[in-house]
């Protein structure tokens, strides 16, 4: 099996805080609103809700490209601002990828209030499968415009999770 390491970094006007809270803590009830288009719902389907160990299933709306993708919490890490969790299964993957590990870190901006969100991204294929840089280079843009979008939704919203 090989990994392919990949890393992004996002400056955002939203402190550290606010941007751990409402894309780790509590991505399970924002992002079904923020994004009804694409998810339907978010389960907690072992363990409890944003503890180490636990699985998440994020369940897509009809029409979407996928079904469903299942993540495990790793690790996480509340004071420090980080979480670690893995795609451990659903269509996401496809017949190339056995998993996805995410390493996801904010921190404060040295300009003041806001923060840098620094993911790493370990793509583990199977076999001899290679992901094309096309592939990861969307990947990439999707998961700027979800950060795009719930730093719009914390900006328009100043009192959700201050």
């Amino acid at each position: 099996m090989t990994v392919s390491t990949f890393t992004q970094e996002y400056k955002c006007p939203i402190a550290a805080p606010r941007m751990f809270n409402a894309l780790i803590l509590d991505s399970n009830n924002l992002f079904p609103k923020l994004f009804p288009q694409y998810i339907k719902s978010i389960n907690v389907i072992q363990g409890d809700v944003g503890a180490a160990g636990s699985i998440e299933q994020i369940n897509f709306t009809d029409g979407t490209r996928f079904k469903y993708v299942k993540h495990r919490i790793d690790e996480i890490d509340e004071k420090n601002l980080a979480c670690k969790y893995t795609m451990i299964e659903g269509d996401a993957l496809g017949d190339k990828l056995e998993s996805i590990v995410y390493e996801v870190k904010f921190e404060v901006d040295s300009d003041g209030g806001g923060c840098i969100c620094k993911m790493t991204s370990h793509y583990h294929v199977v076999g001899e499968s290679e992901i094309r840089k096309e592939e990861i280079e969307a990947s990439k843009d999707k998961v700027a415009g979800i950060y795009k979008m719930v730093e719009n939704y914390l900006l328009d919203n100043p009192q959700v999770y201050a």
